[in-house]
């Protein structure tokens, strides 16, 4: 059952069919192999390219599609219904072309065509092991080798690492708090190894790994902005990635609530459809409730970035709000589904393990809450 939305223009409401008749025609029959088998499908990535769902927030000149980031968080959303590995991935990538876009020279523009195209794919290179939400803690270094860098440390937690054709990756250039660094990399160079992808108990189509850098050299033309001036563009990719984290939530926990319904209403007990039962109706009430919540939440968020407002503080209440109750949504479809739902015979044991890691990344919702309180406090005249 296609959610109720209300979007922006006729084109807008073209853009979004397009993608829910991709992901139920393209995407839902291969999704349980590939998590199966835990494969990578990287020519899903170059399909949906093709259709024009990889660059929906970025200008048409540049090969994007020119759509309000609310719209393109609705797209995800409708992948993340059917497939949350590829959702996350279609998040991720729009992630790493942001630095690009927004701070990029003309000549590293020049990369996004193939980038929002799905000729290259892209990722994100911040976390570290003991530095995962605190940017300002990175250990990386980056430095200076004649026209270049030489880049040493690791990042961890990477999505399609090992996978990507390039990455953006924040380093420290100088010892001070204010040398985060943001370059452009490539996928295979030398000096740049990979770990073993992490055994995850969800998203296994999403290939995850470490980036290992030992001294590896980046011509300083790959220097997106000035040095040391990385944290403004990684904060503000991660109040973006944080929307799209929360569009997946969101997507995800519709996904659970429409297969719960659908087995509810086809499957008989005393004489009637389980769905007549109050408890388990009350049960798909309250789930309904919840998606419905958090989109509009993730929703105001985007509005507010559309319009060139503020929106930090909501984008961390959408990503806590959402990523919350697609963890409750997901749980309780189980729940409706009863022995059923424990079994791979259904999607939603899967929808449950995948709704946990969202809490998790982009930021632990544990982060969330003090960047909220941190707002709060600021809003309110005291200094943190």
């Amino acid at each position: 059952m296609p959610a109720d939305r209300m979007l922006p223009s006729p084109e807008a409401a073209d853009v979004v069919a397009l993608a829910r008749d991709i992901a139920r025609r393209e995407l839902a029959p291969r999704a349980a192999p590939a998590e199966e088998a835990g494969a990578f499908p990287r020519e899903i990535f170059r399909m949906l390219g093709r259709a024009g769902l990889l660059g929906l927030p970025y200008p048409p000149d540049l090969g994007g599609g020119g759509q309000p980031y609310e719209v393109y968080l609705q797209v995800l959303e409708e992948i993340a219904a059917v497939w949350a590995s590829v959702a996350v991935g279609v998040s991720v990538h729009t992630l790493s072309c942001f630095p690009l876009y927004a701070c990029g020279t003309d000549v590293q523009r020049k990369q996004l065509p193939e980038l929002l195209e799905g000729d290259l794919l892209g990722g994100y290179a911040l976390a570290e092991e003991h530095a995962g939400p605190d940017a300002a803690g990175l250990s990386t270094l980056a430095v200076p080798d004649g026209d270049g860098y030489r880049i040493t440390g690791t990042k961890t937690w990477i999505t399609h690492g090992g996978e990507a054709d390039f990455y953006v990756l924040f380093a420290r250039a100088t010892g001070d708090p204010g040398g985060l660094t943001c370059f452009l990399v490539e996928g295979r160079m030398d000096g740049l190894e990979f770990g073993p992808p992490e055994r995850k108990m969800a998203l296994t189509a999403s290939t995850t790994a470490r980036l290992h850098f030992d001294g590896a050299w980046v011509p300083e033309d790959w220097r997106i902005s000035d040095e040391g001036c990385g944290y403004p563009i990684a904060a503000a990719a991660l109040d973006a990635g944080r929307l799209g984290i929360a569009a997946c939530a969101v997507g995800l926990a519709q996904g659970a609530l429409d297969h719960a319904v659908r087995y509810a209403a086809g499957r008989g007990q005393f004489g009637r459809p389980v769905i007549a039962n109050q408890g388990i109706a009350f049960l798909l009430a309250d789930m309904a409730a919840a998606v419905e919540t958090a989109r509009a939440g993730y929703l105001e968020a985007a509005r507010r970035k559309d319009r060139g407002l503020p929106f930090a503080r909501q984008a961390s209440i959408a990503k806590l709000a959402a990523t919350d109750a697609a963890m409750r949504v997901t749980a309780d479809a189980v729940q409706v589904l009863g022995g059923d739902g424990y079994t791979r015979d259904h999607p939603v044991e899967r929808y449950m393990r995948e709704a946990k890691v969202m809490q998790i990344f982009e930021g632990a919702n544990q982060v969330q809450r003090m960047v909220i309180g941190r707002h709060l406090a600021r809003d309110a005249g005291y200094a943190c």
